[in-house]
This record gives C-alpha cells, structure tokens and sequence, in this order.
C-alpha cells in the first residue's frame, strides 16, 4: 500500500470504484430505473435477491425509508445471509441445481415482474438459473454483479454461463476478482471488501431514477417514509393500502 491510513487507503478505494460506476454505467443506470418505473407504472411488481453478503444490498432496497414500497425480497431460506449454522452452508447452496426453480415456483413472482439479481461472481448455480427461471416466466431481469469474474473465474454452472449472460440489463459494479480492495506486506492476504458498499449504492441510484421517471409520467412514486418522524406511519399506511396487492412483506 502507498502512504494514508489503511482507513484512508479504504475510502480512497471505495470512492474510486463510486465515481467509476457513476460514469461507466450511467447508461445501465437509466434504463434500470426506466424498467423498474415501466413495471409500476404497467401494474407489475418489483423484486429484489441475493445470496450471501451480496443479498445486503437487495435487502438495503425492500421496506425501506426513501425508498420504493414495491421492492420485495425474494427470499431462499439459507442463503439470505450468515444466519445459518454453519454459515458455510449458505455458500453450498449457492451451487444446487434446481434450487432457483423451486423458490420461483412458490413464489408470487409473475409475467410483467421485474426481478432485480445481485451476484458479486454471478457464476454459482443459484443465480444463473434465478436469471433463467424469472425470464422463462415473463419477467425481466435486472443483474448486478462485476463483469471481471466472467472473464477470470470459470463458471459453475452446467451450461458454462455467468448471471450476466441472462439479464435484460447489467450493471457492473467493477469490483476485481476476490473483492478486496487493499494489500499489506505484514497481512498475508489481500483485504477490505467494497461489494456492498458499491453494489448498495448502484441500487439507491436505480432507486432514484426510477422514483424519478415515475413522476415525470405524472405518477406519484410509492415511496415510504421514516417511521421517526411525524407522519411517517400514516404516510406508509396509505401507500400501503394504495399497492397492497404489490407489496408482499407484509403476509
């Protein structure tokens, strides 16, 4: 590492990988927020999944203050996060077969949905055929993952495809192979993960867009406000009541 703190050297990262996907996929951007504002204003629903840490940024968009009241988790039990034991078994089922297809079959997921997939490696079996499934069915698919992995790690998958080979479209997060950020020459291994914080802010910044997009058609976007501050529950509680039949984390 050059001279600054590990801390600094942190941040420094982390804020070159925010303005690299800032400018690299403004394009991505857009027409993520315009598919997610097409689906509300269509009727549909909105979804979001993850597996392991990469499902903290899906959860980061479903029942959340500022945010869109139609984002929903697409739960896999198992895989959601380190709530598990051991929490390796999260990571094993990340490569069953057939896994994606049965969550999907009993799920509320529809033709006119829109499916959003985070997979920092999108090379496990979950959510290549998550991506597959969701598409079979009539939805669109929304994948955010890093591109690099397709080219430097080989896919473990039966048909040889990454989750970007399966999306309507991409945004690459630009993390590197690995997902740590800094090296030290008394730490024997590279460290400081960004994933999250890119791929949460990759998401918020879909999540504007589309909030945006929504009220340029004249529709006022379904979004839910604080509940610590006054009016936030009456405020929820309409938006709620509007889109009811859309919102799912509430049965």
């Amino acid at each position: 590492m050059s001279d600054g703190t590990p801390a600094d050297l942190f941040f420094d990262a982390a804020i070159g990988l925010l303005q690299r996907v800032r400018d690299e996929e403004a394009e991505a951007i857009a027409a993520a927020g315009t598919l997610l504002a097409d689906t509300v204003a269509a009727g549909g629903r909105l979804f979001a999944f993850g597996a392991g840490h990469s499902s903290l940024a899906a959860q980061d968009v479903v029942y959340r203050a500022g945010g869109l009241a139609l984002m929903n988790l697409l739960a896999v039990p198992g895989v959601v996060g380190v709530d598990v034991t051991p929490a390796t078994l999260g990571s094993a089922l990340e490569r069953v077969d057939g896994l994606a297809g049965a969550v999907l079959d009993t799920s509320p997921v529809r033709a006119g949905d829109t499916l959003v997939i985070v997979s920092l490696s999108g090379r496990n079996a979950l959510p290549v055929e998550m991506a597959l499934g969701a598409r079979d069915r009539g939805l669109k698919v929304v994948g955010v993952t890093s591109v690099a992995y397709a080219a430097e790690t080989t896919s473990r998958h039966a048909s040889g495809t990454f989750l970007k080979d399966h999306c309507d479209i991409v945004l690459d997060s630009k993390i590197a192979v690995g997902d740590a950020e800094l090296t030290l020459d008394t730490i024997p291994a590279p460290f400081a993960p960004a994933s999250t914080v890119v791929t949460t802010a990759l998401l918020q910044a879909v999540m504007a867009t589309t909030a945006a997009a929504l009220a340029d058609r004249g529709i006022e976007p379904p979004l839910l406000r604080s509940g610590n501050v006054d009016g936030g529950h009456e405020w929820n509680g309409r938006v709620m009541a509007q889109y009811g039949d859309r919102i799912f984390y509430r049965r």
